[in-house]
């Protein structure tokens, strides 16, 4: 304590902090700055996969909003900052405190077609080599044997689940139904986007069809006809091309007929009660909060995920009775609202018709703009210059 108060300090006995300690301050604080801003307000992701072509391109750079639908509290507080869930070949994070789910408020909810980042719901487990896919239709496509001497399963909790990017095509309680590729939400058709892209069958009148050099080929069925991957407004200038003779879009199979493929089942995985293939999907009840269904031996399939790893409930089945926490139970209510994510490029993308529903808390924010993007010659010769700083919502015209 200075006694002589009145008398002025003298500023030279102050040690001048060393150069070393004024960088470690700048630092800290720049990375305390930076997560709080990565946290609740809006994070860089990159387009790593082809899925939201030519909507979204592989090498945009984008910002994705996390007030839009208001920031999600992080579930596993404790890691190192600015990693999402590895560092190094090693988890960047520790389950040691883990923290319900609790959303911030926001700018407003998920609107329909919004294009949203989220957690990777497929099969709640990482499998190491494979990123994030399902642990059940992984074991269809290889066997259970091979697939267990081939990759190993990591368990993560759902914030450091892998970010996916897809288009919400379905809200909670909307009726969602695919007929021959076209999507129908409560019994109208969904938008069709300019850039969305879809796999078409062009037939010939046997001579190599006249089409643009941009045109995205596939491959050739025979000598007459051929496999492109179309944007929808690419097609109607193929339609027209010299040589060409009809243009339909490519079906896996008919309504009412399941792939016989394992590989290729959709959600639920269950090819006797549901005979729905990629193109003819539904019609299918996407759960909402607070909404009760009648459970059934048929449509067990379409809840048990829900039930058992998004809601924490134990189910057990036993003789096409269900017993929920120790209880017999007819029914299920249930205590979130979930969403349908769909790819822009529809024959090239792992989506809800694989994995099935999203749920909100796995919701990370919805993509805002690009700030940069290249193309594949690298980012210092193949800049999209035209894709800068330009809104997704501009980008989707």
């Amino acid at each position: 304590m200075r006694l002589a108060f009145w008398k002025k300090k003298d500023k030279t006995d102050k040690k001048k902090k060393p150069i070393w300690r004024e960088w470690l301050d700048a630092a800290v604080f720049a990375i305390i700055a930076a997560t709080l801003i990565r946290t609740f307000f809006f994070e860089a992701y990159t387009i790593p996969s082809g899925s939201m072509e030519g909507t979204m391109l592989i090498n945009d750079y984008l910002f994705v909003s996390k007030v839009a639908y208001g920031p999600r509290v992080p579930m596993t507080p404790i890691a190192i900052p600015l990693v999402h869930n590895t560092i190094f070949g090693m988890k960047s994070y520790t389950e040691a405190v883990e923290l319900k789910y609790h959303r911030l408020p926001g700018f407003g909810s998920i609107v329909r077609n919004d294009v949203v980042v989220f957690n990777g719901p497929a099969g709640d487990t990482a499998i190491e080599g494979q990123g994030e896919m399902d642990y059940s239709q992984a074991c269809r496509m290889l066997g259970r044997d091979e697939f267990f001497s081939r990759y190993k399963i990591i368990t993560r909790p759902v914030d450091k689940k892998e970010n996916l990017i897809k288009r919400c095509i379905g809200l909670p309680g909307d009726v969602l139904e695919v007929k021959n590729t076209r999507v129908y939400i409560n019994g109208q058709p969904n938008v069709l986007f300019p850039h969305a892209k879809l796999n078409y069958i062009v037939r010939t009148n046997g001579q190599v069809p006249g089409v643009d050099e941009n045109v995205e080929f596939v491959r050739a069925a025979n000598n007459s006809t051929y496999v492109y991957n179309l944007a929808n407004d690419q097609v109607e200038d193929v339609k027209h091309a010299h040589n060409v003779v009809s243009v339909e879009p490519y079906l896996s199979e008919p309504a009412g007929v399941a792939p016989v493929n394992p590989g290729e089942w959709v959600f639920p995985l269950d090819t006797v009660n549901f005979k729905w293939n990629r193109d003819n999907y539904g019609p299918l009840t996407i759960p909402k909060a607070g909404v009760t269904v009648t459970l059934t031996p048929q449509n067990i399939a379409i809840y048990r995920r829900i039930i058992r790893n998004y809601e924490g409930n134990t189910l057990d089945e036993q003789d096409g009775k269900f017993i929920i926490n120790g209880k017999e139970a007819t029914t299920y209510t249930f205590k979130m609202d979930y969403y349908w994510m769909m790819g822009d490029n529809r024959h090239n993308s792992l989506d809800s018709r694989y994995w099935g529903f999203v749920p909100i808390d796995h919701v990370v924010g919805r993509a805002s703009f690009v700030w940069f993007s290249y193309g594949p010659d690298g980012p210092v010769t193949d800049i999209r210059w035209r894709r800068l700083l330009h809104s997704i919502h501009a980008l989707e015209k």
